[in-house]
């Protein structure tokens, strides 16, 4: 059991992952910081022809990444990516 703002929930509690901070690289890559500790580099070249990520293909606003709430946004908040994603698909920095 464990307790998060006053109210008490069943089970163990797994601390969701979460991006701490993140950087704009050369050649569409990012440089992250995960709640883990762990840093990580995500190219990002293969996701830019799919749809949702075609407007980062404009070079300043790639680079204008942010982290809110612990995901790394684009575009106030128009685009964003999964944290795990980023993990997962990341290799140690």
């Amino acid at each position: 059991m464990y307790i998060i703002n006053g109210i008490a929930y069943a089970g163990d509690y797994d601390n969701p992952l979460s991006v701490i901070s993140v950087r704009a690289l050369e050649d569409y890559t990012l440089w992250l910081r995960f709640s883990t500790g762990e840093t990580k580099i995500f190219n990002f070249t293969p996701l830019l022809g799919t749809s949702g990520f075609q407007p980062l293909r404009d070079k300043i606003l790639f680079e204008s990444v942010y982290v809110e709430y612990g995901i790394p946004v684009w575009n106030n908040g128009e685009i964003d990516i999964a944290p795990e994603y980023l993990y997962q698909n990341g290799v140690i920095a």
